[in-house]
Parts: structure tokens; C-alpha cells; sequence
């Protein structure tokens, strides 16, 4: 099974967890729910810590550098991941009502009702709570970055290399059992049939807006510096298809970088900017989360509002900050988000793992597609400032 990507285990893990579930008995179910239990109980408490691994360093070794540099290419990262997030807020609310009409989980306010119940449970209270953690990593991260504490830095890092590691040999090898309960549980109480039919809707309407998005960052490139924008988004392919294969953009940085060079960016500028955009650019992923989350939402029957989301995805940018070059990695840093600010339950948040990580490659290869875009953007806009900022990337 070591071969096998995260994908085609996910695939396998629903259609046995189908499978299963439309044949076994309840004493099964049960069984297979215990296990959800524990699982989503760990995670809930490994949450905190996720949010804080990754944002405090983050934050503490961006605030060093490259000066300026360093500012407008966060500035423009960001805003293109916001802009992504509300885009797919405005395509999702104005396609769902015709696209998922007339479907639902069940009637019920929690469709965990509608499933069956763990033998027992075994409670893992969170060290702190979601908004804790991410206002002591901000408080960290900036605190890092202004003292320059070498020290504490390199704590926080071997710290994030524990999650790391907690995410990758723990948690994403156990998702798959995870999803594989969750279906089975679903089948069972008769919902899956709702389940397929959304993943696939939402997985056509998600491709459509990452190439729309892509379209319009290289169409600005494009104008800025004089070039063709389908050219150049051609030139980008092999990082887009690489990125589909490690679904990880940390592993695809080596190909963005050397694609990104063709796109006329002076080299100094590329060195900097594509390393620092593969952690904080993450415009597809953001389409993705978004639209998967309000597809849950819709199932459950809840209402989203421009005013409840929009923070929402104000934070997701911040949140995803750094997250670990692994498959999974953002939707892991949304879940207490996505608890905390939207309301998800234990149920609605492994749907919506199952939604997301169904379709994480494309949301990485979007991102690493559009660091060449954004790189050509923040040439174009530096090229002619004083060469300061280029003097201090070669110091770097």
C-alpha cells in the first residue's frame, strides 16, 4: 500500500466503506464509528497544535530579509488568495441552489443523528482553544521576527517538524480508515447516495474555477509584463502536472522555480519569491475549501452569508500559512476554522475532509501554477523601485 497515492486510497476507502456499510450489521457500524470517535477526538486536540506549529514560525522567519521584497509579494499572495476564496463564495451560492436542489443529509439540525454511535468514547480535551492558539502564534511569530531570537526560532521549527511528522505518519495514514468509516456509517443510514452525487458536482464546478482563476492572475501578469498570458501559462504546465503528482508544493518548488524563470523574472527575484509563495499562496486550495465547505453547509441546510464567511476566509490565508508540504496539509489547518467560525460538528468536518482531500492535488497544482504568475506580477511591480530590495535578497 506504501505506493499508493493519497487519492487512490481515499477512492478505495469509499467504495469499500459502500461496500461494507450496505451489508454489515449494526454491531459492525458501531465498530467502525468507535474508531471515527477516537480519531476525530485526537484530532480535535492535535488542532491547536497544528495551528501553532505552523503559523508561529511561519510568521517569525518571513519577518526576516528581504525587506520590501518580502512586503509586496505577502501583499499581493494574500490578496490573491482572499480574492480566490471570494470568488468561490460568490459562484458557490449562486450554483448551488440549482446544482445540490433537493438534496440534503437528512432533516435533521446534526445529520450525525442519523448515524450510528460509538461503543465508547475517550474525551482528549485541546491544550487551548482555536483562537488561543492562533493568537499566541501570532504573538510568537512577530515576537520572533522583531527580537530576531535565532533560539526560540529554531525551537518553533523543530516544533513544526513534530507536527509534521505527527500529520504525516499518524494522521494522513489514518485517513483513510477514517473516510472508510465514515462512508460505511452513511451507507448504512442510507445517505451515501447524496454524498457521490455532491462530490461530483462540487469536483466539476472546482476545476472550472481554478482554470478561471489561473486564467485571471496570468491575464494581469500577462498585461504587466508585456506578454502573451497563455504563453505563459503554458510554460507552467510541468510545475501544474508535477504538483498533481506530489500533491505537495514544498516537493514541487525545484520545477515551479525553474518554469517560473522562463516567465522573464529576474532570477534573484524568482529564488526569493517561489519558495516563500509555495507556503503562503494558496489560491487553490482556498477555492477548494471554500467551495467544499459550503457544499456541507448546504447539505446540512444551513444558510452561509457573505458576513459569516468572509472572516472566515480572511483567517484561512493567515491559518494556512506554512502549512506542512504534505497532502492534506491545508484542510488540517482549516478543521479549527471550520469548527470554531462556521460551526462544522465531528460529521460535517469529515465530509468535508473527504470533499477536500478528494480533490487536493488540483487545489496544489492551482496554487504552485499561480506562484509563476504572482512572481511575474511582483517583478513587474518592483522593476523599476531602487535595487535595494534586489540587494537584499542576494544577502540572503
Amino acid at each position: 500500500m506504501k505506493g499508493i497515492g493519497l487519492l487512490i486510497k481515499i477512492i478505495i476507502a469509499i467504495v469499500l466503506g459502500i461496500a461494507i456499510g450496505s451489508f454489515s450489521n449494526e454491531w459492525w457500524i458501531q465498530l467502525f464509528a468507535t474508531f471515527n470517535g477516537l480519531f476525530g477526538n485526537f484530532l480535535g486536540f492535535v488542532i491547536p497544535l497544528i495551528i501553532l506549529g505552523f503559523i508561529a514560525p511561519g510568521i517569525g522567519s518571513m519577518g526576516r530579509g528581504a525587506g520590501k521584497l518580502l512586503g509586496l509579494t505577502g501583499a499581493i499572495a494574500y490578496t490573491s488568495t482572499i480574492s480566490a476564496g471570494v470568488l468561490a463564495f460568490i459562484m458557490a451560492k449562486s450554483i448551488y441552489p440549482t446544482l445540490l436542489s433537493g438534496q440534503s443529509l437528512k432533516a435533521f439540525s446534526d445529520p450525525s443523528e442519523g448515524l450510528s454511535k460509538a461503543f465508547f468514547e475517550v474525551e482528549m480535551a485541546p491544550l487551548m482553544g482555536v483562537m488561543t492558539a492562533l493568537l499566541l502564534s501570532f504573538v510568537i511569530g512577530l515576537g520572533i521576527a522583531s527580537i530576531k531570537g535565532d533560539t526560540l526560532l529554531r525551537f518553533t521549527e523543530e516544533f513544526r517538524d513534530i507536527i509534521h511528522l505527527v500529520i504525516e505518519k499518524v494522521i494522513i495514514p489514518l485517513l483513510p480508515f477514517h473516510i472508510f468509516g465514515i462512508f460505511a456509517n452513511m451507507t448504512y443510514a442510507g445517505q451515501v447516495s447524496t454524498i457521490l452525487s455532491v462530490f461530483a458536482k462540487v469536483f466539476v464546478m472546482i476545476v472550472i474555477l481554478h482554470i478561471l482563476y489561473l486564467t485571471v492572475q496570468y491575464t494581469v501578469a500577462g498585461t504587466l509584463s508585456k506578454q502573451n498570458p497563455f504563453s505563459m501559462l503554458k510554460r507552467m504546465l510541468p510545475a501544474y502536472f508535477t504538483a498533481l503528482g506530489t500533491q505537495s508544493s514544498a516537493a514541487t518548488i525545484p520545477v515551479t522555480l525553474k518554469h517560473t524563470k522562463t516567465l522573464k523574472v529576474r532570477d534573484r527575484v524568482a529564488d526569493f519569491t517561489v519558495p516563500l509563495l509555495a507556503n503562503i499562496h494558496l489560491s487553490g486550495s482556498t477555492i477548494t475549501l471554500v467551495s467544499c465547505a459550503l457544499a456541507v453547509m448546504f447539505l446540512q441546510g444551513d444558510t452561509a452569508t457573505f458576513s459569516a464567511v468572509f472572516p472566515f476566509i480572511l483567517m484561512l490565508g493567515v491559518t494556512m500559512v506554512a502549512a506542512p508540504g504534505v497532502p492534506g496539509g491545508a484542510v488540517m489547518a482549516a478543521i479549527g476554522l471550520l469548527e470554531s467560525m462556521l460551526g462544522f460538528g465531528p460529521t460535517m468536518v469529515s465530509l468535508m475532509i473527504a470533499l477536500y482531500l478528494a480533490q487536493d492535488s488540483l487545489g496544489t497544482a492551482c496554487n504552485v501554477t499561480g506562484d509563476g504568475a504572482i512572481t511575474s506580477i511582483t517583478n513587474s511591480l518592483s522593476k523599476n523601485k531602487n535595487h535595494t530590495e534586489t540587494e537584499q535578497v542576494e544577502a540572503l
